[in-house]
């Protein structure tokens, strides 16, 4: 029997964190940092908003998918969440890989390397090449397909899944509740985030690679434990802390973005200190826990009860989220010839990525099959949500 009660506002927050993710890689087409494609117009303009959101939204997405999952074994139980999560997870990333990604790799070459394209250099004859696997380098910098892309934050949630419900199996003694003040749920998780952001990262920078990206399993495992422990417990009392100090951590954050900022400039053309530059990172790790405290605070104030429309919007971001990436690629590309000004093009991006990737949702969720590729859960209305996060990739490199 189920005895975990339904947070209502997890539908909101995910919705919320959804929310970032096509504005995000709209973005990433006009900073600095490396992405798939580049607008003639990037610039340093953006990438301080960027980084206002780049420390903490993919783990927020994890931290809710803890959560969810935690909801999903309590009901199906370990065997259960398995089979569930590798209908929802796998097939989707399958189909991705073959399928939705590769718009993305292949305007990468185009633009990046359009020597080094198959045949004619038409896209049928790079998605022949793509399946049959191989590399495209440039110097040392090379594209291994096929490949996930954004995707990988599935395979990543498949394994924390499985483990999370293989030690939850295990254990099988009721977890009791941890007794901290408000402030050291602020305080403690962010503690591990600190220190890994300090001993870990400069060892292991991401990789996005499942085998090989110590550092990133570590912190998103870690957030995951912490979201499936919140609906225990062992740390339930971490949502009223939440709410209670969701201005404290909405401050914290913004405060710890501006020094980060600030820092980041100071020491744009130079090496900082040892001391500071770890005082830097554990600020920046720490950063990535007050603002998944913040959001889950406002969230609860936001989304005080369930609605038909956000359980509906819910269900649907998993679907937009595989589809939106490889839009943003192929729409930039074909604005390219208009010559917009890029704040124009800009906005542009996001409306179009929106509607389309709306309409493909609404059009496939009808298709039974292609419904399931595209990770649509079809469901008697009146069903619990199905929990399920979605995620993103490509974030800066602050200290």
């Amino acid at each position: 029997m189920n005895t975990t009660p339904r947070l209502p506002f997890l539908d909101g927050l995910r919705v919320a964190a959804f929310a970032l993710l096509i504005p995000y890689h709209v973005g990433m087409y006009y900073v600095t940092w490396d992405w798939h494609v580049k607008s003639a117009a990037a610039s340093r303009a953006l990438e301080p908003f960027m980084q206002l959101s780049s420390p903490w939204r993919l783990g927020l997405l994890f931290f809710i998918a803890g959560a969810a999952c935690q909801g999903l074994f309590a009901r199906r139980g370990a065997v259960g969440t398995l089979k569930d999560r590798s209908l929802r997870l796998l097939l989707p990333l399958l189909f991705g890989m073959a399928v939705i990604v590769t718009p993305q790799a292949y305007f990468e070459v185009l633009t990046k390397a359009p020597h080094l394209l198959p045949g004619d250099g038409g896209y049928l004859d790079f998605w022949q090449a793509y399946l049959q696997g191989g590399k495209y380098c440039r110097g040392d910098d090379c594209m291994v397909v096929p490949t996930w892309n954004h995707l990988w934050f599935l395979p990543y949630l498949w394994v924390y899944a499985v483990l999370g419900a293989a030690v939850a199996a295990l254990l099988r003694w009721p977890p009791r509740a941890t007794a901290l003040p408000a402030w050291g749920w602020l305080l403690l998780p962010a503690l591990p985030l600190a220190l890994l952001r300090i001993v870990v990262m400069p060892h292991y920078p991401t990789t996005h690679d499942l085998v090989h990206d110590l550092y990133n399993h570590l912190q998103y495992g870690w957030l995951f434990a912490v979201g499936w422990a919140s609906r225990t417990p062992l740390a339930a009392g971490m949502w009223g802390a939440a709410l209670r100090l969701r201005w404290w951590s909405l401050g914290l954050s913004l405060a710890t973005w501006a020094v980060l900022l600030a820092f980041g400039s100071r020491y744009a053309e130079a090496t900082p200190p040892d001391a500071l530059l770890a005082a830097a990172r554990a600020l920046r790790g720490s950063l990535t826990w007050w603002a998944i405290v913040a959001a889950c605070g406002w969230a609860q104030r936001a989304f005080t009860r369930e609605s038909p429309r956000l359980r509906q919007a819910s269900g649907a971001v998993f679907c937009l989220y595989i589809l939106h990436q490889s839009v943003i690629v192929v729409l930039s590309q074909g604005l390219k010839p208009l010559a917009l000004s890029w704040g124009l093009e800009a906005l542009l991006l996001m409306a179009l990525t929106f509607g389309l990737c709306t309409l493909a949702y609404l059009g496939a969720r009808r298709v039974p099959g292609l419904a399931l590729l595209l990770g649509i859960q079809r469901r008697p209305r009146n069903a619990p949500a199905a929990v399920l996060a979605c995620g993103p990739l490509s974030a800066s490199r602050p200290p």
